[in-house]
Order: C-alpha cells, then structure tokens, then sequence
C-alpha cells in the first residue's frame, strides 16, 4: 500500500462517515422497539446517502444499467462478483431502493470506525477458511431474510483485484434458496481500478449492470443446484454487456 497517496483518500473516507452516523439513533430505535420497516429505511438512508457522497468525494464515475430491475420491496439477496474494496460502497450507491446488508469477510470488522458498522447494517462476517464457521454465517443471514431483511453475497469469496471474474463458491446460493426469496444477479466492472490496480484510492469510471429478478420460491431440487452455474452466467455475460 502507497501510504502517504492514500492519505487523501482515507480523510475523504472519514469525512463521508458521518452520513452514515447521522442514522444510527434511528436504526437503534427501530431495533430496540422491534419496529423493523423502521430500522430498515433508516439502514437504507444510511447506506444510500453515504455510498453516493463517497463516490462523490473520491470522484468515481458511476454508470448504472437496468435500474427498472431495482426491487420495490424485499426481501431478496442480490448476488455480485467481487472486483474490489470499493464493491461495497458503489452497491450502497447503486442499490438504494430497500435496505441490505453483506456477507463480508471477518476482517472487515477490524476497519477502524467501520468495522462496527458491518454489524449496524445487519451484515454477517464470514471466515472464508473455516467451512463451519462459514455456514453458521450463511444461516445468521438467511435468518436475517426471514425476518424482511435483504443481503448482499459475492459468491467468488474474495476480490479478483481485477477484470477477471473468478468461480462461485459452492453452496452461497443458499442464502438464497433456502428462504426461497429472488435473486438479483448484479455485474460490477471498474471498481479495481480504484485501489487494487494502483495501490492508492482514487476515482475512475465504474460500471453495473442490474439483472431481473430470479424467483427461487418453486425451484426442484435439482434446479436448485443448478441455479448458481445459471447467475454465473449471468454476471460473466454482464461483463461482457458493459465493455462493448
């Protein structure tokens, strides 16, 4: 990491935490009072509001394609490939119909000032290196989907640092199928451009591609194994869409 370039960028990212702070009094309310259409339109502003000035403050250029699929309710589970760290702000941004959370790795929740976050938001944190633990984390999520909350998974488990797309991880569909809530495949390109390519955070030209919807409620067995391969597919062909 190029310590001294990211200076600029982490003060913009401290300087975009407070639309995210201004929130939390509400999100709290909503959780304590057990008022959750509450709790997650205050995590939707939160996240929206903040995403946006983040990409505004380090001067990305966002393209959206196919927001008529934006859901009008949830819950669903969108599902992403992974390019890079900014993934995460560009879907706040991009996504900001219903409330989200991530399935995120572990080590998020050690990101000084955001880590506590992760958990505000109603994410779960995944250890990408211990099976178990990974699947006490899936079904922490498909909890939170059973109880109106919408979740976010990139299914590849880890960033490609790059234009690549790498293959879904077996079996993070579930998060999905086994609450029999739709799937929205989302395609993000350019977002390694923003700090994996040069090792400094700085602004560039990013693309995503909303996909419809995937309905998940009636699927056999055997469709249900195949349905990864399918938004797979999906996403890669997405790519391809938005480099022609």
């Amino acid at each position: 990491m190029k310590i001294i370039r990211n200076v600029p960028g982490i003060l913009k990212a401290l300087k975009a935490l407070r639309y995210l702070t201004e929130y939390r009094k509400n999100i709290h309310k909503g959780r304590e009072t057990g008022d959750r259409e509450f709790e997650r339109e205050n995590i939707l502003k939160a996240t929206s509001t903040w995403g946006k000035k983040m990409l505004e403050f380090v001067d990305v250029d966002l393209t959206v394609v196919g927001r008529e699929n934006l859901p009008t309710e949830g819950p669903v589970v969108y599902v992403s490939n992974h390019q890079g760290y900014a993934d995460i702000v560009v879907l706040c941004a991009a996504l900001d119909t219903i409330q989200m959370g991530f399935v995120a790795k572990k080590e998020l929740d050690k990101v000084p000032l955001y880590g506590p976050w992760i958990h505000e938001i109603r994410s779960v944190l995944i250890e990408r290196d211990n099976p178990r633990e990974s699947l006490k984390a899936i079904l922490k999520g498909v909890k939170n989907i059973e109880e109106g909350y919408s979740m976010v998974i990139f299914p590849e488990g880890t960033r490609s640092q790059g234009p690549e797309m790498g293959e879904f991880k077996g079996g993070a569909l579930k998060l999905a199928t086994k609450p029999k809530v739709p799937i929205i495949p989302v395609t993000i390109d350019g977002t390694y451009r923003c700090f994996e390519q040069d090792g400094y955070i700085h602004g560039a030209k990013v693309k995503v591609m909303i996909h419809p919807a995937m309905p998940t409620a009636d699927l056999t067995k055997e469709e249900e194994k195949e349905i990864s391969d399918k938004v797979q597919e999906i996403v890669k062909n997405g790519l391809k869409e938005l480099r022609a």
